[in-house]
């Protein structure tokens, strides 16, 4: 496995004998080491679970974290036996292999394509187990960085089709056949390495001898130094041959965090807690790692140790580093970005992103960091819906920000907008030719395709799609097509784009849309004409018209408006069917009538005193007014209630309101409340006017149907018609409440209420 050569002064740890091969190879990190990360404490050797499953690539690149030992003891923990790993000295990747074997590591990197999986031909090579272990890879002697290495260990897999046909049958076995079987085996294997923001793929080409093939069996092992990682990252090694015989094997693992950095949420403010030890003077150095580009520095301060520092959520980006060092000569820098997965700082990001348009057709999209990104041009109408993109023909470009990028086009207009999109969703929309060229124009675009033989065909994006121009489509271009086809030829259309393969031209609409609102003005003069002659003719119709209209308005809008509650006493059945036939007469003025004849279920579900309590409150609250009918049976109940100040329970039914209502209803008259608020009603040929208590004379009380203009009047209030009109409504209240007093002066047996002399007797 090499020669190790241990930090200075420092003991060599054990190496740790592989139980297939024989051979020594270093844990990820010293045994018994106990590592801080942030998905918690765990032992060293680092093990990680194989995981599989699509990864997010990302484009090959670098990024270079020296490693103090200071900041290094900080982050591993401080056993002595982490200042033992191995260092590898220069910047070139290597690789080696177990006794027997023979390898060799191709130059530079390879694309990651692992490629079908094929039926092996024979006895073959596969990766079996992948197994890391954690270096420093120096450059000086205090400039290194925390470095990979794995391992692959290698078997035989696989059988010659043909040994068991030959057994089988006896057949003599041909020299031509098994030359190939007593030859070596030879083999491509890749590696593959992410985390981020690194991906590479390293090719490794091994050799095994014809005597060490044995199928089934492990050959060896080949060790590949290094890839280069930072502390806290997250590594996804992956291995496969080429061609791939078998499902590549994975192995996911978590570096070591740095112990010393913890940040966490307070409210909308993000702290940095900086655990370095007192006295301890170092430098803090917040900046954006632009890549590519040079850092772009943002705060720095020279702090003392423990230290905490807040920032607000606002300021989070994605690319935000942290770069800490001691202030002593000499001194290396540690970083650590913690902010590349928080969904936070991916959100501001995209709202400081900016489009900004550069002469003479340049754009450049200005983000503080690096994103992968696609830009897209598209045709935004001025009826508010979605920008339609022009791919084809205009192609999808990658998008490299703070750069500026060329647009693909003739001249600009201001219909023509930028969209900004990462893999997941739209991020950016921007029509930036509208500051320079004016708001959106009523404009169609027509698309120009080049067929064979120069045979081109024209269409006009439209929101359904592209309409062929002379189409019979019901669009607004398949009916102008004609005229629109003529405009481009005679020059009258803006050529934004031209190719081999088509063109786009921007046509004014603003003729045609004239020409119809001509049309549309022309028919209103002629209608308006028309009416015109019509009032001349039926002048005074007219005028009755608009008299009566303005009245069922007026009063219509004041009545709809008024709530009206009926109180009375269920003396029996026809005087109920009496106050249901004046509810609903008033109910069709219309008036807001409540009454318990309409609300049976409420009032025994509440109760008569809470059902009143509720609708009082309510008609009231709304300006209404509380409408008391007086007959027999409630003014008796009236003058018990004035004698015993209270009523017997079981007096009264379990729906009858009015017995309930009494003790609320006396006291507002007894203190003065009633007026403006209560209505007092009788029945002619029920009650005289002397027999309603003296105590209810404070406010209106009107005969019925005798006085229903005052009555209607005084319900409907101050926005009550001219009294022609509440004639007519009178009139058709008392048609509709003849019937059910016919019927209640015929009937039998009327009880204890049935005319004036009914109150002679209680």
């Amino acid at each position: 496995m090499g020669v190790r050569t241990p930090g200075r002064g420092r003991a060599q740890a054990a190496q740790r004998r592989d139980p297939e091969t024989g051979e020594g190879f270093r844990p990820l990190l010293p045994a018994g080491t106990q590592l801080s990360g942030r998905r918690g404490v765990v032992s060293a050797p680092l093990r990680g679970a194989g995981r599989t499953g699509p990864q997010a690539w990302v484009l090959p690149g670098t990024w270079k974290m020296p490693v103090p030992w200071f900041f290094l003891s900080l982050a591993l923990g401080r056993n002595p036996a982490v200042l033992s790993l191995e260092r590898v000295v220069g910047p070139q990747d290597t690789a080696r292999c177990s006794p027997g074997l023979s390898c060799h590591l191709w130059d530079g990197d390879v694309l990651c394509l692992p490629g079908s999986l094929v039926s092996a031909p024979g006895p073959v090579l596969v990766p079996t187990r992948l197994q890391t272990e954690l270096v420093l890879r120096c450059y000086k002697e205090t400039d290194c960085d925390l470095c990979v290495r794995v391992a692959v260990h290698l078997a035989v897999h696989g059988y010659w089709e043909e040994a068991e046909d030959e057994e089988k049958f006896g057949i003599a076995e041909d020299p031509a056949i098994e030359e190939p079987r007593n030859a070596s085996l030879q083999a491509h294997v890749v590696l593959s390495f992410q985390a981020y923001p690194t991906a590479r793929c390293v090719l490794l080409e091994v050799q095994v001898p014809a005597a060490l093939v044995q199928p089934g069996q492990s050959v060896g092992s080949v060790v590949f130094d290094c890839f280069g990682a930072a502390l806290g990252a997250e590594v996804r090694i992956w291995s496969y041959t080429l061609p791939r015989y078998q499902k590549e094997l994975n192995l996911t693992q978590q570096l070591p965090a740095l112990t010393w950095l913890n940040v966490s949420a307070d409210g909308d403010d993000v702290r940095l807690v900086l655990d370095v030890p007192e006295e301890q003077r170092f430098g803090l150095f917040l900046y954006w790692n632009q890549v590519p580009g040079p850092a772009k520095p943002w705060w720095h301060r020279n702090l003392t140790g423990p230290q905490t520092i807040t920032l607000n959520h606002t300021d989070l980006v994605p690319c935000l580093c942290i770069q800490v060092w001691r202030l002593e000569p000499d001194s290396v820098r540690t970083s650590v970005c913690p902010f590349r997965e928080d969904p936070r700082a991916h959100r501001n990001l995209w709202r400081a992103a900016r489009l900004q348009l550069l002469p003479p057709r340049a754009w450049r999209l200005d983000v503080p960091c690096s994103v992968p990104a696609e830009a897209t041009l598209c045709w935004q109408a001025p009826d508010g819906g979605p920008c339609q993109p022009l791919v084809p023909p205009l192609p999808r470009e990658n998008v490299t920000v703070n750069k500026a990028l060329e647009f693909p086009l003739l001249k600009g207009h201001p219909n023509i907008c930028v969209q900004v999109s990462t893999w997941e969703k739209q991020e950016l929309q921007e029509c930036l030719w509208a500051d320079s060229l004016g708001p959106l124009k009523d404009d169609i675009l027509l698309v120009e395709t080049q067929g064979p033989q120069d045979n081109g065909s024209l269409c006009a994006l439209e929101p359904s799609g592209c309409t062929p121009l002379l189409s019979r489509a019901s669009t607004r271009a398949a009916r102008l097509g004609g005229p629109l086809l003529q405009d481009v030829r005679s020059g009258q259309c803006l050529q934004l784009w031209d190719d081999d393969v088509g063109a786009l031209w921007a046509c004014p609409m603003e003729k045609y849309i004239h020409r119809r609102w001509a049309l549309v003005w022309l028919a209103c003069l002629l209608l308006a004409a028309v009416l015109f002659l019509l009032l001349l003719l039926k002048k005074n119709h007219v005028k009755g018209w608009l008299r009566l209209l303005k009245e069922d308005v007026r009063t219509g809008a004041a009545a709809r408006g008024r709530a009206a509650l009926l109180l009375y006493s269920a003396d029996d059945a026809g005087f109920e069917r009496l106050v249901g036939a004046l509810a609903s007469a008033l109910f069709q003025l219309p008036l807001r009538v409540a009454v318990d004849l309409w609300s049976r279920r409420e009032l025994s579900a509440q109760g008569p005193l809470a059902w009143f309590h509720a609708q009082r409150r309510q008609t009231l609250q709304e300006g209404g007014v509380v409408v008391l009918l007086f007959s027999p049976g409630a003014v008796a109940l009236c003058r018990e209630w004035l004698q015993a100040a209270t009523l017997a329970p079981g007096a009264h039914g379990p729906h009858d309101a009015f017995a309930a209502s009494l003790s609320c209803l006396l006291p507002d008259f007894l203190q003065g409340r009633a007026p403006g608020r209560y209505v007092g009603a009788y029945f002619d040929r029920l009650l005289s006017p002397d027999a309603v208590p003296a105590l209810f004379r404070s406010v209106p009380v009107f005969s019925l149907p005798s006085q229903l203009p005052d009555f209607l009047g005084t319900l409907q209030g101050p926005a009550a018609p001219h009294p022609w009109r509440l004639a007519e409504r009178a009139e058709q209240v008392s048609r509709a409440l003849q019937p059910a007093l016919d019927s209640c002066f015929r009937a039998p047996g009327t009880g204890r209420g049935m005319g004036p002399e009914a109150e002679n007797r209680t």
